[in-house]
């Protein structure tokens, strides 16, 4: 019998006390938050605790860096914003993390509890606002339940497929007191595969002549990405990872095959196409990495499916697997890692079919022959970030047509190195890259943006400079919202509306904030102001003027406007 640790006795303590201590308790030692008067007893709290606090300038930003260390570490991020527009300036972060399967919590302040209901001021119904965007929604009355509740927020949100939760916190909650002990530190137990499934799929894959591996969601981790690396060496698989989760298998693993993106290699979709046996471990093969729910057959893929996933609900939600296996990424990785042919490598029949699909990736994703309308080349600045760039590099992105340049052309090699907003959300890129920076001082973090994509979120350049974050942004200005551009010249041709801009001198900018700013106009200064921007020790931005012509690697404003007037 195990002996019983008796607890320490519990003091009477303010909610705001509880609840920091509760964050201590489960491991959390840095935060992002907007600070506002709602929660000035957790701030106080905070005051005294080993927890780095990040202030930020706006609460979506603040969200969005809790996210984006969610992301890297699989631990819930964490941020505190205000009630009513904090919360709903936050919204914009809560939604990336339910897309993007993030685990997250949200603590949001909350009117007085003899104050709801009567439209009170900033007051929101916090679970009408956010019920459909998080995993949870709680608001907490009693600041005796705090260790119970909190811990079961720290459950929800890593548990099954993790995403946000949202915790309000009444003022008056916060200030009063109770006498209760800590929770104890939580933990996700993973969720291994069984025999039997191990079985049935080793059966499928022997008699297999065409398999493929698609890699996506979260519950990863360093192991898990070198425990389905060495699976799928054994087994000489094509590797393709889903929208923005590159990161889940090295791009120079001979295996590795491509992303399921935007913009994606049509060679790679026929090979997916023309599979017979697809193994989807952790991804729910979504809109885009789908293509718009066009690469499978609803509800029956004419392919046999293999559909791994953490939460049992995801299994047949959309896609009726020949074979479903509940299990969490890492738990099957580690499964898979020990899973041997039973002929042998040399005997298994899909050798050629993985190097071909090898030779494609590698010819889509050399940036060396393209060539863009204007005086700065993209594909030579892809070449020279993939010499100059450590390969552990994390890069950051948010949403637009800038985003293939890295997509397509950067080649990730480690686990935890990729920032990108599954839900494609603008903006995202800066904000995560001070929450990267925050995490790990010693990475190098790059971030690639838009001009309309920057400004999103562009006031976080200052939280940068506050704490002295030498992150580097690489800023693509083509003086208009290209994604949406592009989309109009397809849909009605010449009819410009609503997708021009003006912007700022963006070297001006960084460098009012105290940062380094350079502008770019030509191929041959990109690689001397990169140099410049790293050894300045500065949060850096690169101003890089691009041709308006140059919407995406392969086509033209003009092409593009041209092939939709002779449709018409």
């Amino acid at each position: 019998m195990n002996p019983v640790i008796p607890q320490p006795h519990p003091s009477t303590r303010s909610g705001g006390q509880i609840l920091v201590s509760q964050l201590i308790a489960h491991g959390v030692r840095q935060l992002f938050c907007v600070p506002g008067e709602s929660y000035l007893s957790v701030l106080d709290a905070l005051h005294d605790a080993d927890i780095a606090v990040t202030v930020c300038r706006q609460e979506g930003g603040a969200a969005m860096m809790a996210e984006a260390q969610g992301k890297l570490t699989g631990q819930p991020g964490i941020c505190f914003v205000t009630r009513g527009p904090g919360a709903t300036n936050a919204s914009a972060g809560v939604h990336i993390a339910q897309q993007d399967s993030t685990p997250m919590i949200l603590f949001v302040g909350q009117v007085a509890r003899g104050a709801k209901g009567r439209e009170a001021f900033q007051e929101l119904d916090y679970r009408a606002v956010f019920g459909t965007m998080a995993k949870w929604v709680v608001d907490i009355d009693d600041p005796a339940r705090l260790p119970e509740l909190i811990s079961r927020a720290f459950h929800v949100a890593t548990s099954g497929r993790p995403g946000p939760v949202v915790v309000a916190l009444p003022e008056d909650m916060l200030t009063a007191s109770a006498c209760v002990a800590d929770a104890l530190p939580y933990h996700t137990p993973p969720t291994y595969p069984g025999a039997p499934e191990l079985q049935a799929l080793q059966q499928r894959l022997q008699a297999a002549q065409r398999p493929v591996l698609i890699l996506g969601g979260s519950r990863w981790s360093a192991q898990a990405v070198a425990d389905i690396t060495r699976f799928a060496e054994r087994w000489q698989l094509p590797v393709y990872c889903s929208f923005r989760r590159q990161m889940l298998f090295p791009a120079q693993h001979p295996g590795y095959a491509g992303d399921l993106g935007l913009g994606v290699n049509p060679k790679l979709l026929a090979r997916i196409r023309s599979s017979d046996l697809l193994l989807l471990l952790g991804g729910r093969l979504s809109e885009v990495p789908s293509q718009g729910y066009e690469l499978l057959a609803i509800p029956s893929p004419a392919q046999p499916l293999v559909h791994v996933h953490a939460d049992a609900d995801e299994l047949g939600r959309l896609y009726r697997p020949a074979l479903a296996i509940h299990a969490s990424p890492d738990a099957m990785a580690a499964a898979l890692a020990g899973l041997v042919p039973e002929a042998g490598t040399a005997a298994l029949p899909w050798q050629a079919h993985t190097q071909a699909a090898r030779a494609e990736y590698l010819a889509w994703s050399d940036p060396a022959p393209i060539r863009i309308p204007g005086a700065l080349q993209m594909g030579a600045v892809m070449q020279h970030l993939r010499a100059a760039l450590p390969a552990n590099t994390i890069m950051c992105n948010g949403a637009g047509n800038f985003a293939t340049w890295v997509h397509r052309f950067w080649p990730f090699n480690h686990y935890a190195s990729q920032l990108a907003p599954a839900s494609g959300s603008m903006g995202y890129g800066l904000p995560a890259a001070v929450g990267a920076k925050r995490l790990w001082p010693e990475r190098e973090v790059l971030v690639f943006a838009g001009d309309g994509d920057f400004l999103m979120h562009g006031q976080e350049f200052a939280t940068a400079v506050q704490y002295g974050l030498a992150i580097v942004v690489v800023l693509l200005d083509n003086a208009m919202y290209g994604t949406i551009r592009m989309h109009q010249e397809r849909e009605y041709p010449g009819r410009i509306s609503a997708t021009t801009l003006k912007n700022p001198d963006f070297k001006a900018y960084a460098q009012a904030f105290g940062g380094h700013g350079e502008r770019v106009e030509r191929t041959e200064d990109f690689a001397p102001a990169l140099a410049r921007a790293r050894a300045s020790g500065l949060p850096a931005l690169l101003h890089c003027l691009i041709d308006p012509q140059a919407i995406s690697p392969g086509s033209t404003l003009d092409g593009i406007r041209a092939a939709a007037l002779a449709r018409s």
